[in-house]
């Protein structure tokens, strides 16, 4: 239980709800921020505005999935309110208050560093990612039935990365029937792939191995789908790009050409909020549990 620990709630999507309900349900106290547009109420939490919180009590702040933009300004779809996160902000709050994010910048960073504040990034944990990919999975699927006029199953699929999501994607494309290669710089990935029963390949040879393609997949949060690669493809080929923003494709030089390309981060949040806000509302539950028992454990 979190009986007696306050927590901020900033802004967000609707996966914040299931946090919301999940703590709520755990006894914490909340103060939510940027959600006076919100209809639904939850016993326990206050809706309040950015300069009405008091700082100086708050055990954590639970920040939406993208944290903020480089200026501070936190996403929220419930209010009109512009929230923006301040240094200042975080000073006021006790040294053991963590801020929570699913990603960070440049901004995030310095700002909890200058502060002295712990911040933990949840999409940074296995376990974040793996439940995560699941519905990413499902949202991939759910892109490329509806921008083709061609079926999945015995199509050419190209998944570029075997990471967390690379793996997942391949694996349920493989199960329905399509003919999977993966793309991978290091030889235990391109073992993997082999063990996998897929067809591996070296990203030294996309050029070579994209001439196929039917539906590109990129995991790769890096440039790796040029012009150069681009110019190989078939023109019907659909690229769904699952990288963080901006993504690992030259947009541009996709329209260009007339091929179709998607930029498609968040899927989960889209396409599955509930699933998904679940699935932080349970890794949030259990971190704040642990820090709250180990804060109370020390100052017996």
């Amino acid at each position: 239980m979190l009986t007696g620990m306050q927590i901020a709630v900033i802004g967000g999507d609707a996966r914040q709800l299931e946090i919301i309900r999940k703590l709520t349900e755990l006894d914490a106290r909340l103060s939510l921020i940027g959600f006076e547009q919100l209809d639904h109420a939850f016993t326990g939490a206050v809706k309040e505005k950015l300069d009405e919180v008091d700082f100086s009590n708050m055990d954590a702040l639970i920040l939406p999935v993208p944290g903020t933009n480089l200026e501070g300004l936190v996403e929220t779809i419930f209010s009109n309110e512009k929230v923006v996160l301040t240094e200042e902000k975080l000073i006021k709050t006790p040294e053991h208050c963590t801020v929570y994010s699913g990603i960070s910048n440049s901004y995030l960073n310095e700002i909890t560093k200058n502060a002295k504040r712990k911040l933990v990034q949840l999409f940074e944990r296995d376990d974040v990612a793996i439940y995560n990919s699941i519905p990413t999975v499902e949202g991939t699927i759910m892109m490329a039935i509806q921008h083709t006029d061609f079926t999945i199953h015995g199509s050419n699929i190209t998944v570029l990365g075997l990471g967390r999501v690379g793996m997942s994607v391949s694996r349920t494309f493989q199960a329905l029937g399509a003919k999977v290669k993966v793309g991978a710089r290091k030889s235990e990935h391109l073992a993997r792939i082999t063990e996998m029963g897929l067809t591996p390949f070296h990203l030294n040879e996309i050029e070579k191995e994209v001439r196929d393609t039917d539906i590109l997949i990129n995991t790769i949060p890096l440039l790796i789908v040029s012009a150069s690669v681009i110019s190989k493809l078939p023109t019907h080929t659909l690229i769904i790009d699952l990288a963080s923003k901006p993504g690992g494709t030259d947009f541009r030089y996709a329209e260009k050409r007339g091929i179709k390309a998607l930029l498609a981060p968040g899927l989960p949040g889209i396409v599955a909020p509930k699933t998904a806000g679940q699935i932080l509302a349970n890794i949030l539950a259990q971190l704040l549990q642990d820090d709250f028992g180990n804060r109370k454990g020390n100052t017996k």
